[in-house]
């Protein structure tokens, strides 16, 4: 096979090569060479590659040479029809995919746009309308415009599924059935990520021809460029740890991963109590307060960004060098996916991650994955405490904010002791008549009083069951 030295030798068109002189690239990454040549042929194309290795311009750019001859200068939305569909699980990965086509594609008269949830629709909505050749979208949003019949997908030539598998793993996998079921037969197909597996292959056989399998390095592999770190350290003393780091990595910017958003939240308070500059992107945080989160780290005005694994993937940030994992991820794949946001582009990285005692399963799993073992460090006064007495050292794996709600509240007030209710005896007990005496005779002239005898009947208690009580 004869070895790719540059982009010219892939048949990439004068204005292509332009765009990607540009952007700076001289050479194709290795999924790039592979992948582009029979993406351009028309094969079906499962690729797979370490996370940060120019994934998206290995599809982006054939992709942008397949539609260039439909490329024109017309108004008609008519000459505009959607032909190329690129869908993504995030709307950060969505945005990263977007810019991607537009970097390449700004010398091509082609239309593109962006559409996800979170945002108004109505802006989006004329956009479509106004035609678009290249649409790249979020699952839900896109069948929200289906559903509202903003968009025709019967001229699609061409979709791509990228991060397939973490799209299943969000649950998206009748949508993406549904959105399939509207495409044409006669199509190509392909499907990327940096990790596959069975649930992805078998999605594969249903969707794609004859692919091709183009596997750059070995499944669930990762980037050698960066090292790996594993402090151990006990849960009361990860928040201090973390301090020590970050004011040991001086003004380099520094990415933290917390596994749940309730967790983002608190750690970004106790960050901001501590003097740090930080900022949070998680599921609850809406679009704008998300750009402006990546905005803000990006141009250095944050010293760290705390995420959810919603920012694992589809983040491209320069010279970030170091990446913190102060819980580990629930699943082995998205630990690749983390640290994969460090060490891209030839550039070295470091992943380092605070694992106490609960995490030792999920860190056994995330080896077994790499098929290596991550190098241990031990802090001076953050070890371990391995006796019977360190209560934190023993709570099962759970989320920080979780753990901190289990702190007893100094300030919380005392229950207050419940007292019985009064039980009034009118509303409890029998009406019963008293006994009629006839005080005209009395005892001191001899003759026994006369006792008139009331009827048996018994008169219930206004709003209880009666209750046998002997009268005195």
């Amino acid at each position: 096979m004869v070895q790719i030295l540059s982009f010219d030798q892939l048949g990439l068109t004068q204005e292509l090569l332009k765009a990607i002189v540009d952007q700076g690239y001289t050479e194709p990454t290795p999924i790039q060479a592979k992948v582009i040549p029979p993406i351009i042929e028309g094969r079906d194309i499962m690729g797979s590659a370490e996370t940060g290795t120019g994934k998206t311009a290995g599809f982006t750019l054939p992709m942008l040479y397949r539609l260039q001859p439909h490329a024109n200068s017309s108004t008609s939305p008519a000459k505009h029809p959607t032909r190329a569909l690129i869908l993504a699980p995030t709307r950060e990965l969505a945005t990263q995919i977007y810019g991607s086509v537009r970097e390449y594609g700004k010398y091509l008269q082609l239309r593109c746009t962006v559409i996800y949830g979170g945002v108004n629709i109505d802006t989006q909505i004329k956009e479509l309308q106004a035609g678009v050749e290249i649409l790249v979208a979020t699952p839900g949003r896109l069948l929200d415009h289906i559903d509202q019949r903003n968009i025709n997908l019967s001229k699609i030539e061409m979709i791509i599924l990228d991060e397939a598998d973490r799209m299943l793993d969000m649950g998206f996998l009748p949508d993406i059935k549904r959105i399939l079921a509207l495409l044409p037969p006669e199509r190509q197909s392909l499907i990327f990520s940096a990790t596959f597996n069975d649930e992805i292959r078998k999605l594969a056989d249903k969707l794609l021809k004859e692919p091709l399998l183009i596997e750059v390095a070995k499944r669930n592999a990762i980037n050698e460029s960066i090292a790996h770190v594993v402090h151990l350290v006990s849960i009361k003393h990860k928040f201090d740890l973390l301090l020590q780091l970050l004011k040991q990595a001086d003004s380099n910017p520094i990415l933290i991963f917390v596994r749940t958003k309730q967790g983002v939240d608190y750690l970004v308070k106790q960050l901001l109590r501590s003097e740090i500059l930080v900022s949070a992107i998680h599921g609850d945080k809406n679009q704008q307060q998300r750009t402006q989160a990546l905005s803000d780290f990006k141009e250095g005005k944050m010293k760290a960004l705390v995420a959810t694994d919603i920012a694992a993937r589809g983040l491209d940030i320069e010279n970030l060098n170091c990446v913190i994992n102060f819980e580990l991820p629930g699943s082995p794949e998205d630990y690749i996916h983390r640290i994969g946001r460090t060490g891209r582009a030839g550039c070295k990285g470091n992943a380092i991650s605070l694992v106490s005692s609960s995490e030792k399963e999920l860190l056994i799993n995330i080896e077994k994955l790499l098929g290596t073992k991550l190098e241990i460090k031990e802090t001076p006064g953050f070890e371990v405490e391995e006796t019977g007495n360190n209560q934190s050292s023993n709570l099962p794996a759970q989320s920080f904010t979780r753990r901190k709600e289990r702190q007893p509240q100094s300030n919380s007030y005392p229950k207050k002791r419940k007292i019985a209710p009064t039980i009034d005896p009118i509303f409890t007990q029998p009406y019963v008549p008293p006994v009629i005496v006839d005080k005209t005779n009395t005892i001191e002239e001899g003759i026994a009083p006369r006792v008139f005898k009331t009827s048996k009947k018994v008169i219930p208690a206004l709003f209880a069951p009666p209750i046998n009580q002997k009268l005195k």
